[in-house]
């Protein structure tokens, strides 16, 4: 068996949605984390891709995180991007710091916008503080913080819910998850940022990373990638008295999905 930094874990799964030689975009089911950690040594994501991609992710080394370029919550589910060759992460690592990948979300959040699209752009500063007895990173408002955009749409609402389509422009830690909060609409199952009963109000974090549009590093093309809402999404929509097919419209190009801010597009 090879030496390998990361240890392989076959069990670890994870459906590919685009491959080729350079990049992969894979589909993180919720309930796993993204990379090894503290009690999770050989259940993560990295696990499980090593378990297929071993040589092409020991290749490029921890300096490159392994291919990895970002990560999603544990309990968040979606799309992200994995390089495999070592001019592919260069150029995507400079695609993400100058906002060139574009990452959507469908959120399912307790209460309604004041407006249907909009752009929240509110500061992220990063604390330590410990909960239930562990010391953990969280995300603050404040105005000392790093800059963070998020821009949303509602997709479909009810009474006391909302079903929107979010872009992450920026990249900060627990992003949409705070700033929906900020405009009083937590996520259900955020057990972070949301009251007790709404973090109660689904089994885990009701947020799904569906689309990722970008330049592909090596060959110039366009690559637009989407992610179906996973069932236990949609039986949330649908229990809060909307409807999981309004997810149709975020098929509109990826521009458009980000909302009228034109520094957005």
């Amino acid at each position: 068996m090879a030496n390998f930094s990361i240890e392989p874990n076959e069990r670890v799964a994870f459906k590919v949605r685009h491959a080729d030689d350079d990049v992969l975009v894979i589909e993180k089911p919720a309930h796993i984390v993204s990379t090894p950690g503290a009690g999770h040594e050989r259940g993560s994501l990295l696990n499980g891709l090593f378990a297929t991609y071993g040589k092409q992710l020991q290749n490029l080394g921890k300096d490159r995180d392994f291919g990895m370029l970002h990560r999603l919550d544990r309990e968040t589910s979606g799309l992200l991007i994995v390089a495999l060759r070592a001019v592919a992460y260069d150029k995507l690592r400079s695609m993400f710091e100058t906002r060139a990948i574009r990452k959507f979300y469908f959120a399912v959040v307790a209460g309604v916008p004041n407006q249907t699209s909009g752009v929240i752009r509110r500061p992220i500063n990063e604390v330590r503080e410990t909960r239930d007895r562990r010391e953990m990173k969280i995300a603050k408002i404040s105005g000392s913080g790093k800059p963070a955009t998020t821009a949303y749409r509602v997709l479909d609402a009810s009474a006391a819910a909302s079903f929107l389509e979010c872009r992450a422009v920026s990249g900060r830690l627990h992003q949409l998850r705070v700033h929906l909060e900020s405009i009083r609409c937590p996520i259900f199952g955020d057990d972070l940022y949301a009251p007790p009963a709404i973090a109660k109000g689904s089994p885990r974090l009701a947020l799904h990373a569906h689309r990722v549009a970008f330049t592909h590093p090596v060959t110039g093309l366009t690559l637009d990638v989407l992610s179906p809402m996973p069932a236990d999404i949609k039986r949330l929509v649908t229990k809060l008295g909307m409807d999981p097919k309004k997810a149709s419209a975020a098929k509109e190009p990826a521009a458009k999905a980000a909302g009228n801010d034109a520094d957005l597009e």
